[in-house]
């Protein structure tokens, strides 16, 4: 009898088949209150970080776009004015409650016409090969059951020349950070998740997922096999975040 396949969830190991599930869960619970814990538990910076994000997407008119796990819509609305109407973003998630508040974000902003919205796996992706320009993955890739093949899926519906960015949440390389990193995320974000979206428990698992996910160096050679070339990356707040970048060649 062949052994069951695990994977983690946060600290946890869980079958394969349930981690996907679970991590539903999570973003069901935390949809409604998503952007505000956002800018509380990053005290307004993930808005620097993403804006440094779209700076280095350098996105232009006429442009394909793809935001996997794209949420409440932060990137897919930027792009959506960057690329024009002849442009296209696809604003995509696996969580169909979170694609609801995208869908309805976007929808209040008075987007229309060049944005679409897919709820997808990005471990299997539903679109043609070499059909975007750029993809864009923000703190979505750490909650992935299989990252590689995600990686190889967004390879695969890349176009020549066309390049990956993930940004998500990394390892802290400054000096001293790690403890009082540590000491946040553990104590005070479970705290506010409790506080604010009356859900302790998805924010802690939200810590632990950052810490199970690949160090700097680990997904940039995850994302060089997979096929993309010239990857890098940089640190972002000392290493708490960290954008990755690589293109099909």
């Amino acid at each position: 009898m062949s052994e069951k396949k695990t994977t983690h969830f946060g600290y946890q190991e869980v079958p394969i088949e349930e981690k996907a599930r679970k991590v539903a869960g999570v973003f069901h619970s935390v949809a409604d209150k998503y952007d505000v814990m956002n800018d509380l538990m990053s005290m307004g910076i993930h808005r620097l970080w993403k804006r440094f994000t779209i700076e280095q997407a350098a996105v232009k008119k006429g442009q394909r776009v793809l935001d996997l796990a794209g949420g409440t819509g932060d990137l897919a609305l930027r792009f959506s004015r960057l690329v024009g109407p002849d442009g296209q973003v696809v604003l995509s998630d696996i969580n169909a409650s979170m694609l609801a508040r995208g869908r309805e974000r976007l929808t209040d902003e008075g987007v229309a016409g060049n944005i679409e919205y897919v709820q997808a796996n990005a471990e299997a992706l539903p679109f043609p090969d070499n059909h975007f320009d750029l993809i864009t993955i923000a703190f979505g890739l750490r909650n992935v059951t299989d990252k590689d093949a995600a990686l190889r899926s967004m390879y695969r519906v890349l176009k020549p020349g066309g390049r990956l960015l993930v940004l998500e949440f990394s390892k802290p390389v400054a000096p001293g950070l790690s403890p009082v990193y540590d000491l946040y995320s553990f104590r005070l974000l479970p705290f506010m998740g409790k506080l604010v979206a009356n859900d302790a428990e998805s924010y802690r698992y939200l810590a632990e997922s950052i810490r199970m996910h690949p160090d700097q160096e680990t997904l940039k050679a995850m994302m060089q096999e997979a096929g993309f070339e010239r990857c890098e990356y940089f640190n972002l707040t000392g290493g708490i975040v960290a954008l990755h970048s690589g293109y099909r060649l």
